[in-house]
């Protein structure tokens, strides 16, 4: 997996993309850079091994990597898509994050600053939770670690992790009679690791691959107050009628395979994966791997170099399903109109259909700009006008959906 993340240093984030004019426009209209600056820094995330230190940088090669130790690391193992190779084997990449437990271990600071800043009321349970979602970004990330994984009987290892503290390996699972559709559940050997789903998907059919952020989830992304409130205290929403078109598009297109890529770091992971799981269908959840050693990262990651990252996915992806019919939702909020615009150029009818929600009524959005017509018309130059559509209301789409031809 190609790395891309910014690096926060010193309450900076600097980045290493150029921003886009729509990401431009949102974070000068809510003042990101000023907010950012004002945030507390984390403890030292990197503050590991001299040996585990050089030698992240050799990657999977790495031949000095340790194991990790169940009494002391944990891992978040990925849910992952399958797919079938040039010569129909199945394969999957498989995604870990290592962690220190409890390493971050004084978060009061942080805890009273963002409950401070989202006019948390003084409230015992409340902050408690708002430490819990932080633990996350707190902890010290484990590079050069790897673990094991039973993959149907066999020990299959995954890492070592990189200096971000994750690993992604490409590898064949046994077998090769399994349903399109088909998920079964593993876990990892000897280690205190999240299990994991694969989801086996053949070579034809449809798929949706869906932003999360202000598409199907509210997380308020043009505000940094919001980003924080939704994401640290608020209990997860998800956006009006986005659930039950979900579960119309699973039916009526006889259960896509499903791809949620958003925006937020790793970090975020098992509080998005529990609010997919109580949503929306299946899928695999497709995260920015950036490990932050300051909080003002998780703003970077959701408002800079999103659509670079974004492009970069769906090339992926389409290396993996080049023969399936893909249709693509999101929303005004941040890149999805230029990214998508820009996969089309790239695969053309490879994607069936493009739908953005465009979001109204948001606090320091700038909706002259982000919904002006002129903006889409932009984004989705040379795109026909029969691919992509703008809606409001999750209601404009059933009928879209449902004209969509049969694949067989």
């Amino acid at each position: 997996m190609a790395l891309q993340s910014a690096a926060a240093t010193a309450g900076r984030v600097e980045q290493l993309f150029e921003e886009t004019e729509q990401e431009h426009i949102t974070r000068e209209n809510s003042n990101f850079s000023a907010f950012e600056a004002d945030m507390p820094k984390l403890a030292n995330r990197f503050n590991f091994s001299w040996k585990d230190n050089i030698s992240s940088y050799l990657g999977r090669k790495n031949p000095f990597f340790d194991y990790v130790n169940p009494e002391t690391d944990y891992v978040w193992i990925l849910d992952t898509t399958a797919y079938r190779n040039r010569i129909g084997r199945w394969h999957a990449e498989f995604v870990a994050a290592y962690f220190v437990k409890n390493s971050g271990k004084d978060l009061s600071q942080i805890v009273a600053w963002v409950s401070e800043k989202i006019g948390l009321a003084d409230d015992e349970q409340a902050r408690a939770t708002v430490a819990k979602r932080l633990q996350p970004f707190a902890d010290q990330i484990l590079p050069a670690h790897a673990v094991d994984i039973d993959l149907l009987g066999l020990n299959a290892r995954l890492g070592p992790s990189g200096r971000d503290g994750i690993s992604s390996d490409v590898l064949a699972i046994p077998g090769n009679d399994y349903k399109d559709g088909q998920v079964m559940s593993f876990k990892a050997v000897n280690a205190e690791a999240t299990p994991f789903n694969i989801t086996f998907a053949k070579s034809k059919g449809y798929a949706i691959l869906s932003d999360v952020d202000d598409t199907i989830k509210k997380t308020l992304t043009s505000s940094p107050v919001g980003i924080l409130k939704t994401t640290f205290a608020e209990e997860p929403e998800p956006i009006k009628g986005m659930p039950e078109l979900y579960k119309h598009v699973n039916q009526k297109l006889n259960e896509p395979v499903f791809f949620y890529l958003s925006a937020s770091p790793y970090n975020l992971y098992p509080f998005l994966r529990n609010f997919r799981q109580q949503y929306y269908p299946n899928g695999s959840m497709i995260l920015r791997d950036a490990s932050w050693m300051n909080l003002a990262g998780l703003l970077a990651n959701l408002t800079q170099g999103t659509e670079h990252y974004k492009v970069d996915r769906i090339e992926k992806i389409h290396d993996w399903f080049p023969k399936r019919k893909f249709i693509f939702i999101g929303d005004s909020t941040q890149t999805d109109p230029e990214s998508y615009g820009e996969a089309y150029r790239k695969f053309g009818k490879w994607i069936g259909a493009i739908y953005i929600r465009k979001v109204t009524g948001v606090a320091e959005m700038d909706d002259g700009q982000k919904n002006n017509p002129e903006r889409f018309e932009k984004a989705f130059k040379d795109v026909p006008r029969d691919v992509w559509y703008v809606f409001e209301d999750a209601q404009e789409l059933y009928a879209k959906i449902d004209a969509l031809p049969e694949i067989k």
